[in-house]
């Protein structure tokens, strides 16, 4: 029987995934060769020696050799199934596989030859009389290649054995969001039906004032200290609620590990997208996504929990987009960036480039707010004074790529991976956010 240990050996010197299918045919077991070898020795010394009883020595084993054909100890037909359940999670979430090996006869304990995809774990395995239990637990988002099993499948008899493949596919990991809750808005607001407190009079509940009474309003709303002290009827002012529309550019550029942490500026820019999207979503307000690389993606602003898994599902397949190879990216169509909607540029700011895209949304009067990722930093040998210098200079072109944007009068928010985002984004709440002039 497989062991955990046994399986997690044999993905550690799988070459990655196995390309070649295994034999469809049964093929002969190691008892079978023995038993081979003692009925030929028996057959062979009665016939030299002339001793009839020698040949009860090569009887034996070729009735057990006999009982090896198909449908005797050895079954007619073989096949495998898997069963992949949840088809999507979260990082880190387990995923329980469940193989069967269905047949017309009698089989032994399979033993199973795992090889896992990239970036996915095996945490637990178990041999049962006719199949396999895996929990796998993949370790980073995107679409992930769960990896291939191969189970070697004997005879009742163990006399002879056939390996089955079966292929686990594909699931959807979806990036852990990081903790926010603060939602900034812009200083100009949808004429929509909200949580968010307008700048101007409505019906709302946050009181911005009081005014004369005008013949016909409500006497609930009179506020009475003022007529009171006035000697006139005055009523409550009301700000309006309206609705924000949000959209999120994700910088997908270029990817760089952390020497020091070894994170990677693309999951982490991706976590804190949909931090920023789940908060948002949760006052109710639409919200969009604009990602920039290889391959130029987006979605229209949308409302609802399931614009998070929609919007989540369209760049699961970043990682494998080609690198972006032009000086300038593609342009942001006119429909991915709604009138007055709040732009959140999540980038590490490790690519020129992502200037020219901040450029046209500028061009177009959106409310712009940079979230910076500060993760990339190149790997420094002690002692080495040509990695310290090369490390000072990527520092101080981060440097000056946040001085012009700060020029231009876009705010920074610096957001440290693994700190909720709200520490990032509590400046932004001192006022609201305005867009440029067109």
């Amino acid at each position: 029987m497989r062991t955990l240990a046994a399986a997690r050996s044999a993905r550690a010197t799988a070459a990655g995934l196995p390309d070649s299918p295994p034999s469809p045919h049964w093929r002969a077991d190691e008892r079978t060769l023995r038993l081979l070898t003692v009925a030929t020795a028996g057959a062979g010394a009665a016939l030299l020696t002339g001793h009839a009883w020698l040949l009860a020595l090569a009887a034996g084993p070729a009735v057990l050799l006999a009982l090896a054909s198909p449908g005797h100890t050895r079954p007619t037909r073989l096949s495998v199934e898997a069963a992949v359940e949840p088809r999507r999670c979260f990082e880190s979430e387990h995923v329980t596989v469940r193989i069967t090996v269905g047949h017309d006869g009698h089989i032994g304990p399979p033993e199973p030859t795992v090889a896992l995809g990239p970036d996915v774990a095996l945490d637990a395995l178990t041999v049962t009389a006719d199949g396999v239990d895996l929990v796998l637990r993949p370790e980073s988002w995107g679409r992930r290649r769960l990896g291939v099993v191969d189970l070697d499948v004997p005879d009742a008899g163990g006399l002879t054995r056939r390996t089955l493949r079966t292929d686990l596919g594909t699931v959807d990991v979806f990036p852990v969001p990081t903790a926010a809750r603060l939602t900034p808005i812009p200083v100009r607001l949808p004429e929509r039906i909200g949580e968010h407190t307008a700048a101007h009079e409505g019906t709302g509940v946050e009181v911005v004032g009081v005014r004369p009474h005008v013949p016909g309003e409500r006497q609930r709303r009179i506020h009475w200290p003022s007529t009171t002290r006035r000697d006139a009827v005055q009523i409550n002012q009301f700000a309006a609620e309206r609705a924000a529309d949000v959209v999120v550019l994700l910088d997908a550029l270029a990817d760089f590990r952390d020497a020091a942490t070894g994170r990677r500026s693309l999951d982490e820019t991706l976590r804190a997208a949909a931090g920023l999207t789940r908060a948002y979503l949760r006052r109710h307000d639409r919200i969009g996504l604009v990602a920039v690389g290889g391959q130029l993606r987006w979605l229209t602003a949308g409302s609802g929990e399931r614009q998070f898994y929609r919007m989540v599902e369209s760049v699961l397949e970043v990682r494998q987009d080609r690198p972006c190879r032009g000086p300038v990216p593609p342009r942001i169509p006119l429909p991915a960036l709604p009138a007055r909607a709040l732009v959140y540029a999540v980038t590490p700011l490790a690519d020129q480039r992502i200037l020219e895209v901040l450029g046209q949304v500028r061009e177009r009067g959106n409310p712009l707010v940079v979230v910076e990722i500060p993760v990339g930093d190149p790997a420094v040998e002690p002692g080495d004074a040509t990695d310290a210098l090369a490390l000072r200079l990527w520092r101080a072109e981060r440097e000056a790529m946040r001085s012009t944007l700060r020029g231009r009068g876009i705010p920074v928010a610096r957001h440290t991976p693994g700190e909720a985002l709200d520490l990032a984004l509590a400046p932004l709440l001192r006022r609201r956010i305005e867009g440029a002039t067109r």
